[in-house]
C-alpha cells in the first residue's frame, strides 16, 4: 500500500494512493486506516512530503563503498546523527544552497518510516514498528562537515531532507535498486543488500538510545558516488518499489 501526504483545495491531508487517484484518510495512517468517501486524481494534488517527524535519525557510512570513498574504515557500530524537522520538504520542492557553504552534495538513502512508539526493540521484532519506506535525499554541505568536528550544521538546513513520494508499505527493504540521477545522468548506482547493517538492527539499535515515534524517520546511509550540486540541477532518487523522489536546486 502507498500512503501519501497532499495539499488540495487548501487543506493538508493523508490519502491511500490507487493507481492514479487518492482515498483520503480522517487521520494519519499511523494512528488508524480510516477513509472518508470522497476520491481525488492526484493530478489534482500537491503531494507533500510523507512524514512530519519529531526527529530525523540518520547513519552515516553504512556502504562499505562509501566508506572507502571518503577513505574511512567501516564503523564497528553505526554512526548516527540527527536532522532537525525543518529540513524536512517533499517532491518538486526546491533545494535551496546557504550562503555558508561553498559545497553541497546529494546523497540518496532509503528512509524508514516508523510506524508506533519504539524503545528498546528487539531486533527480531524490529519491522512491528516499521509504517513503511520512502526515498530520502541526505543534502549535505561537505565543506562544512569536513571543517566541523561534529556533523550537525553541515546536514541541518532548511530543506536538506527531500522525502517522498509517499511511503511504500508492502516491501522487502532487503534488496532494493538505489540509484541517484543528477539532470538526467546516473551519479549513484547500488542496492540495500549492500548496507553494512540492515534494517532491524538499525531500528533495535536507535531505540535502543532514544524512543522513536510515529512518523520518525531514519535515514538508513548513503552508497559511494556523492557529488555536488548547483543552481538550476534537478536530482532525483530512485528506489525500487517505491518511485522517484524528484527536486530542483536554487540559491
Amino acid at each position: 500500500m502507498r500512503f501519501c501526504r497532499f495539499s488540495h483545495k487548501g487543506y493538508i491531508q493523508w490519502g491511500l494512493l490507487e493507481g492514479e487517484n487518492l482515498r483520503p484518510l480522517s487521520t494519519p495512517p499511523f494512528i488508524e486506516t480510516k477513509f472518508n468517501n470522497d476520491s481525488i486524481s492526484l493530478k489534482e494534488v500537491k503531494l507533500l512530503a510523507p512524514a512530519e517527524p519529531s526527529k530525523i535519525v540518520c547513519l552515516g557510512l553504512n556502504y562499505a563503498d562509501h566508506a572507502r570513498e571518503f577513505k574511512l574504515e567501516v564503523p564497528d557500530e553505526p554512526i548516527i546523527f540527527i536532522k532537525p524537522p525543518t529540513t524536512v520538504i517533499g517532491p518538486e520542492e526546491e533545494i535551496i544552497l546557504p550562503r555558508a557553504s561553498k559545497r553541497v552534495d546529494y546523497e540518496a538513502e532509503l528512509a524508514i518510516i516508523i510506524g508506533k512508539e519504539a524503545y528498546n526493540v528487539k531486533e527480531e521484532k524490529a519491522f512491528e514498528y516499521i509504517f513503511g519506506f520512502t526515498c530520502a535525499n541526505d543534502v549535505t554541505a561537505r565543506d562544512l562537515q569536513k571543517k566541523d568536528v561534529q556533523w550537525t550544521r553541515s546536514k541541518s538546513f532548511n530543506t536538506f531532507c527531500p522525502l517522498g513520494p509517499w511511503i511504500e508499505t508492502d516491501l522487502d527493504p532487503g534488496n532494493l535498486s538505489i540509484k541517484l540521477l543528477l539532470n538526467g545522468e546516473i551519479k549513484q548506482n547500488s542496492n540495500t543488500s549492500n548496507l553494512i547493517f540492515k534494517i532491524p538492527y538499525i531500528v533495535a539499535f536507535i531505540s535502543s538510545i532514544m524512543t522513536l515515534f510515529p512518523g520518525d524517520v531514519i535515514l538508513t546511509g548513503t552508497p559511494s558516488g556523492v557529488g555536488p550540486i548547483k543552481p538550476g540541477d534537478i536530482v532525483e532518487v530512485v528506489i525500487d518499489k517505491i518511485g522517484t523522489l524528484k527536486n530542483t536546486v536554487k540559491e
